[in-house]
């Protein structure tokens, strides 16, 4: 795997490709990569010819309290393993080479409506800054599909409606979410989790599946959720948002919506965790 931080030589290698008649698939990362990560990269490797990934700790994407400095680096690690999947070509920037002029007089991109909801309520400004740096990465690497995993759902929905809406020409794949024995959704933020915390974390998934039992069983939603929440709390969270919404849109379900989506995010030590679970009433 050849690795680079040069804008011009991912686009050398990517035209030469093209002009051999050959497709190109994307894998965006911040690095730290897990298996979720690698299902990425090797359903990749099923979708084109050629695989690329890039690993960058996007600032634009971080609020001002956040973990961005202490967001894991481990570059060495992680070329090893984007090497045995099949990745060909590791794009690694740095926030100079992204944001030239800083962030404070760098263009952006905002998706509407979508990205103001659940986790961009609780992170205000988080979506502007995926939707910016996925925007620039695509512009970058020119693939012709770009892989993300559905354990972040509502930055998959702000991705697809962004290429939607501008027009790219590249198809988005959701892949599954990864998850531990235990049910708890592969994540970088999990390495923050102490032993106990772990131990405990399943009880994430573990209150989505019961409230998605109770509505599919008849429950109203206000109930699931409430019970969600007494459980999450009863095992050490601090909810951060539980909520359902149509699966499609993210908008309130109505009586019409039958394909749902429940989502949460929810602190737990030093460490917030987010999931979902789509299904049917």
């Amino acid at each position: 795997m050849y690795t680079t931080a040069v804008i011009d030589e991912i686009r050398r290698q990517v035209r030469q490709w093209r002009a051999n008649g050959e497709t190109v698939a994307f894998v965006p990362t911040m690095g730290n990569l897990h298996a979720g990560h690698i299902t990425l990269i090797k359903e990749a490797t099923q979708r084109a010819d050629h695989v690329v990934a890039s690993i960058f700790v996007n600032p634009m994407q971080f609020g001002k309290n956040e973990d961005l400095d202490a967001y894991p680096r481990t570059l060495a690690e992680d070329q090893a393993a984007l090497t045995a999947a099949g990745c060909e070509l590791l794009f690694t920037p740095t926030p100079d080479i992204i944001y030239p002029k800083g962030l404070d007089a760098q263009t952006y991109v905002e998706v509407p409506g979508i990205s103001d909801e659940l986790c961009g309520a609780s992170r205000p400004g988080h979506f502007r800054g995926v939707a910016t740096i996925v925007l620039k990465l695509f512009n970058i690497v020119q693939p012709d599909v770009a892989l993300f995993g559905r354990k972040d759902y509502q930055q998959l929905l702000v991705i697809r409606t962004m290429v939607e809406d501008l027009s790219l020409p590249l198809e988005i794949i959701g892949v599954e979410t990864v998850r531990e024995a235990s049910g708890l959704a592969m994540s970088s933020r999990n390495g923050y989790l102490t032993a106990d915390e772990k131990a405990r974390a399943a009880a994430l998934k573990a209150a989505l599946d019961a409230l998605a039992a109770q509505i599919a069983a008849g429950s109203t939603i206000a109930a699931a959720i409430a019970k969600a929440n007494t459980s999450l709390m009863d095992a050490g969270f601090r909810p951060d948002y539980l909520e359902v919404r149509s699966a499609t849109t993210l908008a309130l379900p109505t009586d019409a919506d039958k394909e749902l989506v429940v989502l949460g995010a929810a602190y737990l030590g030093k460490a917030r965790l987010i999931d979902n679970l789509v299904f049917s009433r």
